[in-house]
């Protein structure tokens, strides 16, 4: 089956090729999916989207016109597909539930050390033969209070690493996970509560209508002088603007992100030589206690594999429904 995969990255690129052994004509682009770049994928009934591709209405109806039939996205998110417009045009959808959560979590654990004992200032200091040790001192996690809001697959696993920190978990979710509460000793409470005990917040739950902005100026304002927030969720689950106002005045000590708000066309490019036109970002980018990676949590062997081998596994389905004339769901 032809397939059109836009934003192809080299990192992936050969997991894809692996999983798919042969099987479907793959089309690789490293062009995202715009309204200007679906004309590439004309002769193709089946497109694959990452999480930087554009699927809103407009352009789902372009590929509709060139007689795209499947959506295959190499993503557990799809918070950048119009769904209701793909169910109205009877384009199906799949997607990559999970890849690999210790990925996720890991990373997130890794960017709370790193603010912690500021591992990218010692680095950068001894690369410059400054062995001092002022100005670098961190707090011990054990006994710290960390809020964990979302404890599905990924936040679940943060969970089990925090507690062998010996941190002390509340935790946020539409469902409490009985198992974290007797294993771990979780206290499942709602946002405000995590905000005014935490001493680090992480997030990790899905972008929905009730969950964008969920940190907002007036969580922040409830949260402890010099909490650490952690966002390898979703970017829109904080609104920036009012992050960059807590680290002013000083409410918000450490801020560590995988994932931004306007990260399209920005994240997964290199824009070394470019001039950043984000004015947002780039003021981030100006505090010493703030840690971004470009949406990289998710990037392991592992996770690449398990992300080509579900996404071929999705072609193989939606091929068998063509041929078959019978439909296939997937989730």
């Amino acid at each position: 089956m032809k397939t059109t995969i836009f934003s192809t990255h080299k990192f992936e690129e050969p997991y894809l090729v692996k999983a798919n052994n042969g099987k479907h004509q793959l089309k690789l682009l490293e062009s995202r999916l715009t309204e200007e770049t679906a004309i590439l994928a004309t002769g193709s009934k089946t497109v694959s989207l990452f999480t930087g591709d554009d699927a809103s209405s407009k352009v789902l109806e372009k590929l509709n016109a060139l007689g795209v039939k499947h959506l295959v996205l190499r993503s557990a998110g799809f918070n950048h597909v119009d769904l209701k417009k793909a169910s109205e045009l009877g384009i199906k959808v799949a997607r990559v539930p999970a890849y690999s959560p210790y990925a996720i979590a890991e990373h997130t654990m890794a960017l709370i050390l790193a603010l912690n004992r500021k591992l990218i200032k010692a680095h950068n200091r001894v690369r410059e033969q400054n062995f001092s040790l002022n100005g670098l001192t961190g707090f011990d996690l054990n006994g710290k209070t960390v809020g964990v809001i979302g404890t599905g697959k990924i936040g679940s696993v943060l969970v089990k690493i925090l507690h062998g920190f010996g941190c002390k978990i509340l935790a946020q979710d539409v469902i409490e996970d009985q198992n974290l509460i007797n294993s771990y000793n979780v206290i499942y409470t709602n946002c405000e509560t995590i905000c005014k005990q935490s001493d680090i917040i992480s997030l990790h739950v899905p972008l929905t209508a009730t969950t964008k902005h969920l940190i907002d100026k007036e969580h922040i304002a409830l949260m402890k002088p010099g909490v650490m927030l952690i966002n390898t969720g979703r970017g829109r689950l904080v609104d920036t603007k009012a992050v960059i106002v807590g680290l002013k005045t000083k409410k918000i000590g450490y801020f560590g992100i995988d994932v931004y708000e306007e990260e399209e066309g920005l994240f997964f490019e290199d824009h070394s030589n470019d001039i950043l036109q984000d004015d947002v970002i780039a003021r981030l980018m100006t505090f010493n206690n703030v840690l971004i990676t470009s949406h990289q949590a998710f990037l392991t062997e592992t996770a690449l594999a398990n992300i080509a081998e579900t996404t071929i596994y999705n072609l193989d389905c939606f091929e068998k429904q063509i041929l078959s004339g019978n439909e296939v769901t997937i989730e």
